[in-house]
């Protein structure tokens, strides 16, 4: 199985702000993870980012590489942008994109996952309840799937037991009435 965490890189990581971070609302603070699914012929990589407060699925990228683009996402300006210390987060691309956002990056601290425990335990729901890449028949099967996951099942009617045993979905709507 191949690794996601190139960590022994030329970048410049950055600070860990997730650690003591409390949030009070949504998009305040984003978590990114990436892991690999074994599909019938090949791996592929599959990035997801969760607002921390709602645990909703903001985004998600599936491709056959590591490169920083599966990685990107835009999170609206102001709020801190936590991940693990891949190189995919690391690069210049990736900081740009902060940085023209006004978004603070945070990063876990060396081989320590439970920085990013949120990130890591969503992946390991994602593992557990849906993702069985070897009945997929290629990458655009899986993209399928996933997309009816993480929009159906996972943010709308998934109950978690941080927002109170409400979906993310339905979270996030209490939160606006």
């Amino acid at each position: 199985m191949p690794t996601t965490i190139d960590s022994k890189h030329k970048w410049q990581p950055h600070g860990n702000l997730a650690r003591v971070w409390q949030t009070t609302a949504i998009n305040q603070l984003w978590l990114a993870d990436i892991t690999s699914i074994r599909l019938r012929q090949q791996f592929v990589f599959t990035a997801v980012v969760l607002d921390a407060h709602s645990r909703r699925v903001i985004g998600w990228a599936v491709e056959d590489n590591l490169g920083a683009s599966l990685a990107i996402r835009h999170p609206p300006p102001g709020m801190i942008h936590h991940f693990d210390r891949g190189i995919q987060y690391a690069c210049a691309e990736y900081v740009k994109v902060l940085e023209e956002a006004g978004i603070q990056g945070s990063m876990s601290r060396l081989a320590n996952p439970y920085d990013n425990a949120k990130a890591e335990s969503f992946m390991k729901t994602l593992k557990k309840e849906e993702v069985n890449g070897s009945a997929c028949q290629d990458i655009a099967d899986l993209r399928q799937r996933l997309c009816k996951f993480f929009e159906s099942t996972y943010n709308q009617a998934r109950l978690h037991s941080a927002p109170g045993y409400l979906s993310p979905v339905r979270f996030e709507q209490n939160l606006l009435t």
